[in-house]
């Protein structure tokens, strides 16, 4: 039977190479390894922020192996090894500055307190002193949180410290347990803002009025410095 015009030849039919234009696409996991990869100095900022060189560094992996799988489908092996060593570098330096830093904070002779030991227990009263509280009156201490925003914003030398930014952004009123009145050392002054404080000082319970906000407080931090 005679062939048509457009009919292609079965002899020639079976001869013809595979197509390839040598286009290879990059895949999203490698794409955002490369991305967190470029984020990842954020791991000298703080603690938590660790996590993004360590998943530049997991999705990285993600991606190579993908690569490896498809490779007439996926290009882009170089991002994903590279986001691997970045992340993998940043990662390591990120770690060791910040135990550099949460060592170095703390004064000689000083101890951490936290406001998990400054709360009553389940089924007590909300204003009540705990124990591991009233252990630590007297000691010098290193207490980290938010200023309590006032009226004065410069030159402040005596201010609430509370616990979280929902008590000190949002206007709300701090439970008395979350409430620390700091006075600064004599001839130290601080300005307000909204970031995260440390502050070192003597620690004791007493009841007092407070600046700014209602209900008074128990727990002072005298002769204070910002660490």
């Amino acid at each position: 039977m005679a062939a048509g015009l457009f009919d292609t030849p079965e002899s020639a039919s079976g001869d013809l190479p595979p197509i390839d234009d040598g286009y290879r696409a990059f895949g999203g996991v490698t794409i955002a390894a490369t991305v967190l990869a470029l984020l990842s100095p954020l791991g000298f900022v703080d603690w938590w922020l660790l996590t993004v060189p360590l998943l530049a560094v997991v999705l990285g992996l993600v991606g190579w192996r993908d690569i490896l799988a498809r490779p007439d489908v996926l290009a882009g092996k170089v991002l994903a090894i590279g986001s691997m060593v970045v992340g993998s570098l940043l990662f390591a330096g990120g770690l060791w500055y910040q135990a550099t830093v949460y060592a170095r904070e703390l004064p000689p002779g000083f101890e951490r307190l936290n406001y998990a030991a400054l709360q009553p227990g389940e089924g007590e009263p909300a204003n009540m002193i705990p124990e591991s509280a009233v252990k630590m009156h007297g000691r010098d201490v290193l207490l980290k949180g938010y200023m309590y925003p006032g009226k004065q914003q410069r030159g402040i030398r005596q201010f609430l410290l509370v616990r979280d930014q929902g008590d000190c952004c949002f206007g709300g009123n701090p439970k008395i347990t979350d409430r620390v009145l700091v006075q600064m050392a004599d001839k130290q002054m601080i300005e307000y803002t909204p970031r995260l404080r440390k502050i070192a000082g003597r620690f004791s319970i007493r009841p007092a009025g407070a600046v700014d906000v209602d209900g008074g407080v128990f727990y002072h931090l005298e002769d204070a410095s910002v660490r």
